[in-house]
């Protein structure tokens, strides 16, 4: 039986969410910005599944604009609000340990005449708050900063970057895309402006996520063609998607950090296997989260063969994982390059048992124990 440790790639849907979705898969399939009976109870759906997001983000309804996915979120805040707000001023911050949907946005805006400060980070991939405030000019109009890491799990201080920006009167975006289901996603705690959002990271369906945009906040919309999603997002909505999404984040939130003993149980029985160490904060992490570095060992061979043993897991992101170079967030670390190949990420969900947290560590010694001799034969 296979054991699987990729939920910060995608997750599986949850029977609960499904039968939500089946009504508007089979039933009430009509065009919700139609008139007629089908149409309105199309558009019914996808108005409480509107007002069930907001109210597990402390948002309005007219807050959230339905999108494609968690890329197509961020693209929509960090273009669409540097767009909108490039008259004022062409200076976006961020870090250099974002998703790469953040990332080659930002580097987008840089092609297009935009000025972009990418912040460092520390070991663990913390970004330092001041360096936020040091780093904000006059012309300053977007911060987006990740929640928290895709392929370490590190948390940031969201809050207080919120605080920051609020003072400096910088909207602030946050990708929260791996933090949902683990994390308060509650909007004016966290002092955030947009956060971003995919429902299949938390038991959802794919192909659906979200974006908060603060009321009065100006966006320049990145698809046009239509007057959906109040004018912000051009596009026949994906009813069926939003009811399911609704759903799986509601259950996400309410079993949040559930995963946290067996990812203990994890680093403890990896962090005593010869050269492996743990990489993240160890302490600001997700409760799903455990990534390493392995030394002598490359962290594709080690995937393939965890595959072979009927375990999957990744080396990082599943964005990048057919690219032979180490990690940006592993480079930004400070990890030097030939260690950064050795990356391996596990992450653990609902249905992952202790017995299989304990499978894991055995057989991850067992291949280290293997691969290391053919990789030092390979390069000598």
């Amino acid at each position: 039986m296979s054991v699987y440790l990729d939920h910060a790639a995608t997750t599986p849907l949850r029977s609960e969410v499904l039968d939500a979705m089946l009504p508007y898969l089979t039933e009430h399939w009509g065009n919700p910005s139609s008139i007629y009976a089908s149409a309105r109870r199309a558009r019914q759906g996808l108005d409480e599944a509107r007002e069930r997001i907001a109210a597990t983000l402390g948002a309005k309804p007219r807050e959230i604009v339905f999108t494609s996915g968690g890329s197509e979120s961020v693209n929509l805040a960090i273009k669409g609000v540097a767009w909108a707000s490039s008259a004022r001023g062409r200076h976006v911050i961020t870090s250099s340990v974002e998703h790469r949907a953040g990332l080659h946005t930002c580097q987008v805006l840089e092609r297009s005449g935009f000025e972009v400060t990418y912040l460092p980070v520390d070991r663990y991939g913390r970004i330092d708050p001041a360096d936020v405030a040091s780093a904000i000019t006059e012309r300053t109009t977007l911060v987006s900063v990740i929640y928290a890491n895709n392929e370490v799990g590190t948390i940031q201080r969201i809050a207080e970057i919120g605080a920051i920006c609020r003072d400096h009167k910088v909207l602030l975006h946050t990708d929260a895309i791996q933090a949902a289901g683990h994390l308060p996603l509650q909007v004016d705690p966290l002092q955030v402006d947009l956060m971003s959002l995919a429902a299949h990271k938390v038991y959802g369906p794919k192909g659906i996520g979200a974006l908060f945009v603060r009321q009065g906040t100006a966006m320049l919309p990145q698809i046009q063609g239509g007057s959906q999603e109040r004018q912000r997002r051009a596009g026949t909505e994906n009813v069926a998607g939003a009811v399911g999404f609704a759903v799986a984040l509601e259950l996400a939130q309410a079993g949040a950090g559930h995963e946290a003993q067996l990812r203990d149980r994890l680093i403890a029985g990896l962090g005593a296997l010869p050269g492996v160490e743990l990489t993240g904060d160890p302490e600001h992490r997700l409760s799903n989260s455990a990534s390493f570095v392995i030394a002598g060992i490359e962290g594709g061979d080690l995937v393939a063969a965890l595959d072979l043993e009927g375990i999957e897991a990744s080396t990082g992101s599943a964005c990048t994982s057919g690219s032979s170079e180490p990690s940006h967030v592993l480079l930004a670390m400070g990890i030097d390059p030939q260690t950064a190949h050795g990356s391996l990420r596990l992450s653990l969900g609902r249905g992952t048992s202790r017995e299989e947290v304990d499978r894991v560590t055995e057989v991850i010694g067992r291949l280290s124990q293997r691969l290391r001799p053919a990789m030092a034969a390979a390069h000598a």
